[in-house]
């Protein structure tokens, strides 16, 4: 059950002044106002009490219900004409709701009230969204909330390739139908690993037309490993692998070096997949999986012990990811676009 983020009334301060007095936490007035922590921190926090000491104006840490008031009614009227959201605050509370719980950017936040079926007094645009947040519109959202901001696209330059020779077959041989985008089973393959204490590692797969994510957790980087994790997920696909899976991208890392066991499959005789291997030192040839990856570290940040982590907090990594409304799929979700794609091969069979 998500948390509840509300805009506070006078009353509501008045009882913050009073919890605070009797001695509550900030967390037990929280709850018995039924908003979420943060606004009360942050309530606090902007509300130190000023009086004259003689001739001497004195800030205290002291909570003034009164002056918080009138601070929230100034910055409304500095604010300028009046908002579109401001009267709507229950539309208010969904946004602040997705972006800081759901980690949803303020345009996959937008995008959810219509995959939601949701009706709100008001609408706004992704610019405006950005705007309010700029402006400090929001009682709990800020810019320390959101997802990090897209950097501008560097200039495209031709890769040179080494000397060095790819373990398997280069991708300069996968067909060009692949590169396009246009046909599905074409995955792109990474690993995402602890900081220096730990051994666990995570397989990261993301299909190249739906962005279907699929992550497994490892033991180690080893190519044992990798092989491993392959071979569940082929026994969890079954008799269709080989169609969800016709190709697989990867890098030159030493877990990706037993070619022949990541393609031979274990249900059947015969190959499950063809593996393809991008030229050294090159990440930008599997970008849906640098994507991808960008999006996991929101969930696991850089230093994370995958060894603490479980494997159920794996997967609800990956279902958030998977039912998050990409841009580049019409504000569909990932998971949505591949039901479609399975469903498409169901007919074809």
């Amino acid at each position: 059950m998500g948390h509840c983020f509300s805009h506070l009334q006078l009353t509501d301060r008045r009882k913050i002044e009073y919890g605070l007095n009797r001695g509550d936490t900030p967390k037990q007035i929280a709850a018995e106002l039924h908003v979420h922590v943060s606004t009360i921190y942050r309530e606090i926090k902007r509300a130190r009490w000023e009086h004259l000491d003689g001739d001497t104006w004195i800030m205290e840490d002291r909570y003034n219900p009164d002056g918080a008031e009138k601070r929230y009614r100034e910055n409304l009227a500095a604010k300028g004409a009046p908002l579109k959201i401001g009267n709507d605050h229950e539309l208010a509370d969904y946004l602040e709701r997705k972006v800081i719980e759901e980690d949803r950017s303020p345009a996959a936040a937008l995008a959810d009230i219509t995959i939601e079926g949701r009706t709100f007094k008001t609408s706004i645009c992704v610019s405006t969204f950005y705007g309010y947040i700029e402006k400090g519109v929001f009682l709990n959202l800020t810019n320390k909330d959101l997802p990090e901001k897209p950097k501008r696209k560097r200039p495209y330059h031709k890769v040179k390739t080494t000397k060095r020779a790819p373990r398997g077959e280069s991708i300069e041989k996968r067909p060009e139908v692949i590169n396009q985008r246009i046909t599905f089973g074409h995955w792109e393959m990474d690993t995402v690993y602890s900081g220096k204490d730990g051994s666990c590692a995570l397989l990261v797969l993301t299909e190249r037309l739906s962005r279907k994510e699929i992550i497994e957790k490892m033991r180690d980087r080893t190519a044992i490993s990798t092989v491993r994790a392959l071979n569940r997920i082929e026994r969890r696909f079954g008799a269709l692998f080989p169609r969800v899976f016709q190709t697989i991208t990867v890098d030159n890392g030493g877990e990706f070096s037993d070619v022949k066991s990541l393609e031979r499959s274990i249900l059947r005789k015969g190959r499950r997949t063809k593996m393809y291997y991008c030229h050294p030192y090159t990440s930008c040839e599997r970008g849906s999986n640098e994507c991808a990856n960008k999006m996991i570290r929101r969930k696991f940040p850089k230093g994370t012990d995958f060894n603490k982590v479980s494997r159920a907090e794996v997967k609800k990594a990956e279902e958030w990811m998977n039912n998050y409304p990409r841009e580049i799929l019409g504000w569909k979700t990932a998971e949505i676009v591949f039901a479609e794609c399975l469903e498409e091969l169901a007919r074809e069979a």
